[in-house]
């Protein structure tokens, strides 16, 4: 199992530990140029504060990458969960970084590391650095959990994790069994939050709607096919992206995708509301989706947006 020990903006990992439990949090870049590679989908990320508090502080489980995202798409996505209290005080913070003067009215384009299920150490429980860190290090550095001083820092790790485990267990009166397992190859399969879902499906569907085809990123929803108010969840396949507009049809019920990939218009939005020009052209059509099957919908999701939602 691989695990990345990245530097990390002090303010940032201070403010999110003050906001207890978080199911996600977006460890973001002040530039939007160079890709992430270093994990897979589950392996852990770490934290390490700057100097002088040269110590790993927590961390969380990878769950995307997103390159070059606009701010004000990050801020809806995720909110403090970016780790500032406010979209300007995040906005300055990208700017001290990048050293440029304020610009009120450029949207900029960062990197996005998306992690699942983070978590924060207190003081007493920090932990030494890797013998082999280097005061060069700009952005962080890779290790195998299996060897070296890579298996020191994770094994570490994982034995605060286990204790913090048994000790909400036993705070909630739940007997306490065996230990987490995390040192399993895949310590995670990442569950997605709200913003994780957003940018992973944007990202899925090639910044484009499913639909329309329209680029538009402002114009862009991640729509969920079943609610999670009707019992839907944050996944991949519980979602596509859609023109705002669309999406508000497809919620309503007055558009909806069948289980082959296939756009229906409801002739009620032409009887109740004497319009609905724009959509009548792209029935029957078939969408645009993710060439990989299992990044596309579920067909069990859109024959149940069909049978209950549609208004066909």
């Amino acid at each position: 199992m691989n695990l990345f020990l990245a530097v990390t903006d002090n303010e940032w990992f201070r403010f999110l530990r003050s906001r207890g439990p978080l199911e996600e949090v977006n460890f973001w870049r002040p530039g939007a140029g160079a890709g992430f590679r270093a994990l897979s989908p589950g392996e852990p990320l770490l934290f390490k504060l700057h100097s002088p508090e040269d110590y790993v502080v927590g961390g969380g489980f990878f769950s995307h990458f997103s390159q070059a995202l606009p701010v004000s798409l990050v801020w809806e996505a995720f909110g403090e969960r970016n780790g500032a209290a406010t979209f300007d005080e995040m906005r300055r913070r990208i700017e001290r970084y990048r050293r440029i003067p304020p610009a009120p009215h450029e949207d900029y384009r960062i990197g996005c590391i998306l992690l699942a299920q983070p978590f924060f150490f207190d003081e007493p429980e920090w932990i030494e650095l890797p013998r082999d860190w280097s005061r060069n290090i700009v952005q962080g550095k890779g290790y195998d959990s299996r060897s070296g001083e890579g298996a020191r820092l994770w094994e570490a790790v994982r034995l605060r994790l286990e204790a913090a485990s048994i000790g909400a267990r036993a705070e909630l009166g739940r007997e306490v069994a065996e230990p987490a397992m995390f040192g399993e190859p895949y310590l995670v399969r990442p569950r997605l939050g709200q913003g994780s879902f957003r940018v992973l499906v944007t990202d899925t569907y090639g910044r484009r709607c499913a639909v329309t085809g329209e680029k538009a990123l402002p114009a862009l929803d991640a729509a969920h096919i079943r609610g999670v108010a009707e019992g839907g969840q944050h996944r991949l396949d519980n979602g596509l992206l859609l023109r705002s507009d669309v999406h508000r049809l497809f919620d309503a019920g007055y558009v909806t995708v069948t289980p082959e990939g296939r756009f229906r218009v409801s002739r009620r939005l032409k009887d109740e509301f004497d319009n609905g020009e724009p959509y009548f052209p792209f029935d029957g059509s078939e969408l645009w989706l993710p060439p990989e099957p299992r990044e596309r919908p579920g067909r069990e999701l859109l024959e149940w947006h069909g049978d209950v939602v549609f208004r066909g």
